[in-house]
């Protein structure tokens, strides 16, 4: 990318935040696309600073009064652009001789030419006039941008005259063309020579809603009833998976209230189901947050679980799940690395989902692959092997320790289990192993690694 990388940024936190006011003044309508625009640039700019993308829209939403369409509006078009940043900032750099500032002014070149982009598959979301009448408006009514307003112009219409021309030239570029930094495509095609494209290509699609069933409170067959009934089409794609032909917002979910369902993904609902769950059983959720697996243990099995997690801000998120499904578990803030929280009691099983990369939930989270580095997979895989240390002397003998990450990377996944059973001579069981991001109908799924182990017997 032309800016810095995010992660050389010195004042992350610090960096003066400006306000939607500031960016989109009383000039412009809130329901206006020049008002997301600015919001989105926002956005988009925090992001580049460094700042993880659900976080940069939640600051870009607290500084003003921002109406729920408005909110999604912003929010579409910030995901939009993430998955098209590797391709508009070769285009900007291609456009202008130096790149845009201040960053909000470079965040909304990034969100207009996105709107601008349309694929074989999708329709353009706006007319091209009005996406450029628009972004000059945005720049118009921002005291930070007002001086580019008719830069902002030209490079818009430059780009809808020249676009046959421009947009070849660029797709030469590996991080332009995949939309990754070029570490992440090479590091890619190290690690599947055969399947590289497809991975990097089914991580850019818009992930699907997939619900799961609280088979504990209603069959997946009577729920499935229950969408028909009020229209909503599903199909089932695991025993308590189903995937809704179109999202919709969570509040309109069926039952979601009364917790008859969870949205989670197909792969990441394998977790509980692959711990041999019994009634009575002394369960481990190690860093548990936000608590998704947590509920799906207690919804299988009567287990005494121990949910931990290290982030005390996010403490709250695993009450808030359990509270809405009805399940109860002890929670305890603690880092899975260390011993000071436990009490000595041995576990039945653990489900260790250590800390990752997640390198394999970038179709859900596409700024991940920005704000990565490519060392953070070596570095991250050393606080992981730290933690499963850790927590194998936790495990009762004839015990099960369930791996997962939501990575790609042989570094976290394959590489540290086979590392891991050497140490501690552990049996490996069957378990899915790595399984890759796949947009494939009906069996739509983010990139998720398990490895299964035993402890041996005394």
């Amino acid at each position: 990318m032309s800016r810095k990388n995010p992660k050389d940024s010195k004042n992350v936190e610090g960096h003066q935040l400006i306000s939607i006011p500031e960016v989109a003044t009383l000039e412009i309508k809130t329901d206006s696309l020049a008002f997301s625009l600015a919001g989105a640039a926002l956005a988009v700019s925090y992001v580049l600073e460094g700042i993880a993308l659900p976080q940069a829209l939640s600051r870009v939403f607290v500084q003003s009064q921002v109406s729920p369409q408005a909110k999604g509006a912003i929010q579409d078009i910030a995901y939009r652009t993430m998955r098209q940043v590797g391709r508009v900032d070769a285009l900007i750099t291609l456009m202008t001789s130096k790149p845009p500032e201040p960053p909000v002014l470079y965040g909304l070149l990034c969100c207009a030419l996105t709107l601008l982009i349309t694929t074989e598959n999708e329709a353009a979301p706006y007319d091209d006039f009005v996406v450029v009448d628009q972004a000059v408006n945005a720049a118009a009514s921002s005291s930070h941008m007002i001086f580019a307003k008719g830069m902002v112009n030209a490079v818009l219409r430059r780009f809808l005259r020249e676009k046959q021309e421009l947009l070849p030239m660029v797709m030469k570029q590996a991080a332009a063309r995949w939309n990754y930094p070029q570490w992440w495509v090479d590091q890619c095609k190290a690690a599947y020579p055969e399947s590289w494209q497809q991975i990097l290509s089914a991580a850019d699609t818009q992930p699907p809603m997939t619900l799961r069933i609280n088979i504990s409170k209603i069959s997946t067959e009577s729920y499935l009833e229950q969408l028909q009934r009020q229209g909503i089409l599903a199909t089932q794609i695991g025993p308590c998976a189903i995937r809704l032909h179109q999202p919709v917002p969570v509040q309109f979910v069926p039952g979601f209230s009364e917790g008859l369902v969870s949205v989670q993904d197909a792969a990441a609902q394998l977790a509980a189901e692959l711990l041999d769950l019994k009634d009575g059983q002394q369960v481990l959720d190690a860093c548990a947050a936000p608590g998704g697996k947590t509920g799906h243990i207690l919804e299988l099995a009567k287990v005494d679980l121990l949910a931990l997690e290290i982030d005390p801000k996010r403490l709250d998120k695993i009450h808030e799940n359990l509270s809405r499904l009805g399940l109860f578990a002890s929670i305890k803030e603690g880092d899975a690395s260390w011993s000071n929280w436990w009490d000595g009691r041995q576990f039945d099983r653990i489900l260790a989902d250590v800390p990752c990369t997640a390198s394999g939930v970038v179709r859900r989270h596409p700024d991940i692959r920005w704000l990565r580095r490519k060392t953070d997979a070596a570095q991250l895989a050393v606080t992981s092997s730290r933690i499963l240390d850790n927590l194998w002397r936790m495990l009762k003998p004839g015990g099960k320790l369930l791996l997962v990450t939501c990575s790609i990377w042989p570094i976290e996944s394959e590489n540290q289990a086979k590392s891991f059973m050497e140490r501690h001579s552990a049996i490996r069981l069957d378990a899915p192993g790595q399984l890759l991001p796949t947009s494939e109908l009906n069996n739509e799924h983010d990139g998720l690694f398990y490895a299964l182990f035993q402890k041996p017997e005394i």
